[in-house]
């Protein structure tokens, strides 16, 4: 096993997690906003003019892809990837990159790979069920909205933590 890490290098430790840090936020991004969408599609079928409302309960689901892109900047950054070979805070060149700093930028996008899959599906789950309110009571629909802003805040502390965890990396 040792072998392997020591064959594949610490670059493609840390792209692995870079990539699934990217591609788990985007995945559940998908799927909250594909929830959303099909409930939005019968309130907007009867009242048309509710679109602006439903869009807007739509894209919120929307922004942990924004988060795991953001965290896979921040990993590249502490790779070295942007800044000419040598990673500022870990001093190392990219080609460099030992295993542990690899599995160090793996393990530091752990928080961003989960919080935000699992919160966009959960925040996809509140803003389909916040349709209600914008098919019943469409002026009341920042209620909902701020029932999603809770499961928002979980998405934020988990990339706050993959992006503090990336600025120790050595």
């Amino acid at each position: 096993m040792v072998a392997f890490f020591e064959m594949i290098g610490g670059p493609a430790l840390a792209f692995i997690g870079i990539a699934l840090a990217v591609g788990l936020c985007c995945i559940g991004s998908a799927k909250g906003t594909g929830m959303v969408g099909e409930a939005a599609t019968g309130v907007i079928s009867v009242t048309p003019e509710h679109f602006t409302k439903c869009m807007i309960l739509q894209a919120l689901p929307g922004t942990q892809g924004l988060y795991g892109l953001a965290a896979g900047f921040f990993g590249l950054f502490a790779m070295g990837f942007f800044t000419g070979g040598v990673g500022p805070f870990s001093g190392v060149a990219f080609g460099d990159l030992g295993v542990a700093a690899g599995m160090s930028i793996l393990f530091s996008c752990v928080p961003v790979m989960l919080g935000g899959l699992l919160s966009a599906i959960a925040q996809g789950r509140v803003a389909a069920a916040s349709i209600n309110i914008v098919a019943k009571k469409p002026d009341d629909y920042m209620k909902g909205v701020i029932m999603c802003g809770i499961v928002e805040f979980y998405a934020i502390l988990s990339l706050v933590g993959t992006i503090l965890m990336l600025m120790n990396v050595k």
